[in-house]
């Protein structure tokens, strides 16, 4: 219950809340904190705030405060990698990474959440990469004083799966490249496939153990994956040989060295002739020639998920659809874009 006091009667009580101030285009926050006691001082500041009134709290037993509300939102919004201070500023709580890793988020989950009255929780795009510290969600009860019934449904909906964020770290992989295609093979033209690959792998603090430029030929291309694959290699990325030529039989030859699951075909541009595949549990990456010439394509959507451990299989490849058409800005600003954020 609130109890409504004058300004002018309030010296002497404590704030039930943070008193936000704002000065446009310099400072939005609390110009008073929570259980600040109010003295003869304060009462111009707050009159220059609006604050002709103050309330005092006397809650009931079904109810809960908005910063005890806000604790208990984040606890059950947190998962696996997410940090949170116990300091409620103005009535939320901020959600932070603990570590560097790709941050995911339970969509479903959010929107269920988000459904029940008077809770928010507004978080960073899924698959999004973070940095140790980053910001990635935040999360308040809305009104001052609520029922707690609602507090306590909106975290169990965020509790059911784990929680609706985590932030997951990227594992070390030793990658075997193998790189298709006769020309590049006979050396009629330079192979430039190689180290575009090498460079999105070793940003993602994995490793390159070998390079093999193979033919079209599916025999050879099969030999080349199961020669890295006895080097111990636990990613293997196959480039060019994708499209529907008959001479590119990079798909036949992942076939021929047993590979399972295959999927051929990402809702993503560029990037829609992209082929995942296992074999006896590590991933084969079959990479169109599209990633030669764009500088983004459907592989750096996919490759971070690939290196959490995520098994990529047609249904996150339909997922890509929603938000998987790249805008080809003429200056491109990856990932501060929409490409690959619908999923």
């Amino acid at each position: 219950m609130l109890k409504k006091i004058g300004v002018n009667d309030s010296v002497g009580t404590k704030l039930a809340h943070d008193i936000t101030e704002i000065r446009p285009g310099e400072f939005k926050g609390p110009a008073f904190r929570k259980g600040h006691t109010v003295c003869d001082e304060d009462i111009c500041r707050l009159q220059k705030l609006g604050k002709n009134h103050l309330y005092l709290i006397d809650l009931d037993e079904d109810e809960i405060h908005e910063d005890q509300a806000a604790s208990i939102l984040a606890k059950n919004l947190s998962g696996e990698g997410i940090v949170w201070e116990d300091a409620p500023k103005e009535g939320k709580i901020s959600l932070h990474a603990q570590c560097d890793g790709l941050c995911t988020v339970d969509i479903a989950s959010l929107a269920a959440f988000n459904m029940v009255d008077e809770v928010m929780c507004a978080t960073i795009h899924s698959h999004t990469l973070v940095k140790k510290g980053e910001l990635v969600a935040a999360t308040r009860a809305i009104p001052l004083v609520m029922k707690r019934a609602p507090v306590e449904r909106a975290a169990a909906i965020a509790a059911q799966h784990g929680g609706v964020l985590n932030v997951r770290v990227l594992k070390k992989a030793r990658a075997g490249v193998v790189v298709t295609g006769s020309e590049v093979f006979s050396g009629l033209i330079e192979d430039k496939f190689a180290p575009i690959l090498k460079e999105k792998i070793e940003t993602l603090g994995s490793e390159v153990a070998g390079v093999k430029l193979a033919p079209d030929d599916p025999e050879i291309i099969r030999t080349a994956i199961e020669d890295h694959l006895a080097n111990g290699c636990d990613l293997i990325l196959l480039s060019g040989g994708m499209s529907v030529d008959p001479d590119d039989v990079t798909r036949k030859g992942i076939a021929m060295a047993g590979g399972q699951e295959v999927h051929y075909g990402a809702a993503a541009l560029p990037g829609a002739m992209f082929l995942t595949a296992y074999i006896h549990g590590v991933p084969l990456l079959g990479i169109p020639a599209c990633g030669l010439h764009h500088r983004i394509t459907v592989l750096d959507l996919i490759l971070p998920r690939i290196l959490t451990g995520e098994h990529i299989g047609k249904k996150e490849l339909a997922f890509l659809g929603h938000g998987g058409l790249c805008r080809d800005c003429e200056a491109c600003v990856y990932p501060h874009c929409p490409f690959g954020k619908g999923s």
